[in-house]
């Protein structure tokens, strides 16, 4: 691959696709999503027809997501359907709950899940590349004394599998009324990820067999770490929350990270959350290791000169201790206006940011919908930060409503596919440039 790897929350090719910006449907109802349009592949024209329903019942939820891209001679897009696990994710999701609830299972793909305060996993996307989607597991449950929160990324490979069981210890005394400390929460997380290529540190190549094989392995990365958190206000408007994790990647480096979580839920129609932390990080180690990026930032493999990349080699390169901060600010308006975004930087290390920011408006009775997403990594002088390169990510959608169900918009978009070996295992990424004229229908149930 290039010098660096983007793997960067992809929401692609769907009238839906951006549905991790928007709610899901309300109990009772649902949407028929589908559209007709263009889509220029790496400069290739394809004709693309897809679907994308969306049903509640209650608390259970189903999303549909089936796209079909022919070219121009009227030829399936292969690479749309070459893994098993292609057919089974034309089931988006099946769902009971939501995060945060009591009780939140999903099955298929998994949209920025977070254990505990994210110190090991922390916004993680099992299908960030639209040609290899995944369908994985979550399953949390949350009773006033104590709870789970747990994860399996991929049902058709190995992959993460993930728990973090905390308990809030007063609330099994008679102090459990006291205010504050009452609700103190202490959590203990364990994961591993067991994919084969997750460990891969070095390795040979043979060009003309294309064939890689591991020199230095160091197996299934394991993490494990304990938490506390400190609800010092809860009310129905305003929530303030203090915590501090620590974390230890096992054969390599641990560390320590304390914050803030705050919501504000009613403020006018403004709602706001947001998360501000300090991170102490010991070498070799690295903080929220699962994160969105993650599964392209595990392997890759440059198919030209044989160069390998992978995040378990970061580790071993980080010989030196490097704090760092972390913020992320979230804000809806009424419903109609979404905006999201992240930044983080180590002290001292160049090259460290990483930006996350994403936006919609979508008015409910309004003529157009506008959708936008920028994300970047190893930022190093700020005035980088809008340069789209091999470090970017970039979505940008406009629609208007010639109907009350139908959008016509156009889509751009710069993301990255997939290279594939001769046994079709994923070794790499490429960017990718798509411009996608649409024709939506978006029709309530």
């Amino acid at each position: 691959m290039k010098k660096t790897i983007l793997a960067l929350i992809i929401l692609l090719l769907s009238a839906n696709s951006f549905s991790q910006i928007s709610h899901y449907p309300l109990p009772g109802s649902g949407e028929f999503n589908g559209g007709l349009g263009l889509n220029w592949i790496d400069g290739k024209l394809h004709y693309a027809v897809h679907l994308t329903p969306e049903f509640t019942f209650d608390k259970i939820g189903v999303g549909l997501d089936l796209q079909l891209n022919f070219n121009q001679e009227g030829k399936l897009r292969t690479e749309d359907f070459n893994e098993f696990s292609d057919y089974v994710s034309v089931i988006r999701y099946l769902r009971y709950g939501e995060k945060g609830d009591p009780a939140y299972i999903k099955l298929g793909a998994l949209d920025y899940y977070t254990l505990g305060h994210g110190s090991i996993m922390y916004n993680y996307f099992n299908s960030p590349i639209y040609d290899s989607r995944k369908a994985g597991l979550v399953f949390d449950v949350s009773f006033s004394k104590f709870g789970v929160e747990s994860i399996y990324s991929s049902f058709g490979e190995a992959g993460i599998i993930g728990a973090r069981v905390f308990l809030r210890p007063f609330q099994f005394t008679s102090q459990e009324s006291i205010p504050i400390i009452g609700q103190l929460e202490i959590g203990a997380t364990v994961t591993g990820d067991f994919h084969d290529e997750a460990g891969v540190i070095a390795g040979t190549y043979s060009l003309p067999n294309k064939i890689f094989t591991p020199t230095i392995d160091e197996g299934p990365i394991k993490i494990i770490g304990l938490d506390i958190g400190l609800p010092v206000i809860s009310t129905n408007n305003f929530n303030l929350t203090l915590y501090a994790d620590y974390s230890k990647i096992i054969n390599f480096g641990s560390g320590v990270a304390t914050g803030f979580l705050f919501n504000v839920k009613n403020l006018g129609l403004l709602k706001l959350s947001g998360k501000f932390e300090r991170r102490f990080n010991g070498e070799h180690y690295l903080p929220s290791y699962f994160n969105a990026l993650y599964e392209i930032e595990r392997f890759s493999l440059n198919a030209t000169n044989g160069s390998l990349k992978s995040k378990a080699s970061l580790l071993t390169v980080r010989n030196a201790s490097d704090n760092g901060v972390f913020g992320e600010l979230g804000a809806d308006i009424a419903g109609l206006f979404y905006v999201k975004g992240s930044y983080q930087r180590l002290d001292k290390t160049p090259n460290s940011g990483i930006l996350h920011f994403r936006t919609q408006i979508n008015p409910e009775d309004g003529s157009f919908v506008i959708r936008a997403g920028y994300d970047k990594i190893n930022i190093g002088n700020e005035t980088s930060i809008f340069k789209l390169d091999d470090n970017s990510l970039f979505y940008f959608e406009y629609g208007y409503k010639v109907a009350k169900y139908v959008l016509v918009s156009m889509l751009y978009s710069w993301t990255y596919t997939p290279i594939r070996s001769s046994n079709d295992e994923i070794i790499d990424y490429v960017t990718q440039k798509r411009i996608e004229p649409r024709i939506s229908f978006i029709i309530p149930l």
